[in-house]
């Protein structure tokens, strides 16, 4: 059997990071969150990267959660989960702040843990066989604020209350009608719409789109914490640019611009 482990690769501006235990479904890990989190900064700190898509392996499921068969070594106690939480939050939390725009290919089961790093991604696209669940009800879990928080942003919280409450699973086409998933593709269509919203965002241009996420980020903080001053200077940056004076031109000049982010 393969080992589980977390794949990682550039295809041009585009930086793709795979879980890689279908096996299990892609069931996560103490050791892929560690590989997890090592990929991640490695493509922050990259400057060619211009998008992130975080997908899993094999075609059955993006994530199903954390690995169940690994609960008795790694999570058998308060102290362990307080260890696996830890290190799983890092996973979480190193994905919500990737400066760069992040997308969930999802395929198949998005379930539980699967589920909190789709919504800590800015979009999610998924196959028409994907199924979305939280099943911390029926395993005695407790599912943390954060991870509520998020997906009640994202599908309303009388939605997140329905995730949480019942444990159901639900359809693709059920994800797109509550906001879950921002489009549903046959099989052999998911990767071409993917590639078409990666190839619109590695063609626009860099600063623009960090100053969105930026912003992004500061609405979902209460209004007392948000740093407008630092959005204010993106914005000045921006206008600044070498790439604002290229979008003009390239108006004036009706050709596709070449923004270099800067």
């Amino acid at each position: 059997m393969q080992d589980a482990k977390i794949l990682g690769r550039r295809e041009g501006a585009v930086a793709h990071v795979v879980f890689n235990n279908p096996a299990k479904l892609n069931a996560v890990s103490l050791d892929m969150w560690d590989g997890f989190v090592a990929l991640l900064r490695e493509f922050e700190a990259d400057p060619a990267v211009r998008c992130l898509v975080v997908s899993g392996a094999g075609g059955k499921a993006f994530v199903s959660g954390a690995d169940i068969s690994k609960f008795e070594s790694e999570r058998a106690n308060a102290e362990a989960q307080a260890r696996y939480d830890e290190i799983s939050r890092e996973g979480y939390e190193t994905l919500y702040d990737f400066s760069k725009p992040t997308i969930a290919k999802v395929t198949g089961y998005c379930i539980g843990g699967g589920m909190n790093l789709a919504a800590c991604c800015d979009m999610r696209f998924c196959n028409e066989g994907a199924r979305f669940g939280v099943p911390a009800a029926r395993l005695g879990l407790g599912y943390g604020f954060l991870r509520i928080e998020r997906l009640s942003r994202i599908v309303g919280l009388p939605r997140a209350m329905e995730f949480l409450f019942t444990a159901r699973q639900y359809s693709a086409r059920e994800a797109f009608e509550m906001g879950l998933v921002n489009a549903v593709a046959p099989d052999a269509e998911l990767d071409a719409l993917v590639a078409r919203t990666t190839d619109a965002i590695t063609e626009n241009a860099p600063l623009t789109i960090s100053l969105a996420k930026a912003a992004a980020r500061e609405i979902a903080k209460p209004e007392s914490q948000r740093d407008l001053k630092r959005l204010d200077a993106m914005v000045e940056a921006c206008f600044d640019s070498a790439d604002y004076q290229e979008g003009r031109r390239a108006f004036m000049e009706k050709r596709k611009p070449v923004f270099r982010g800067r």
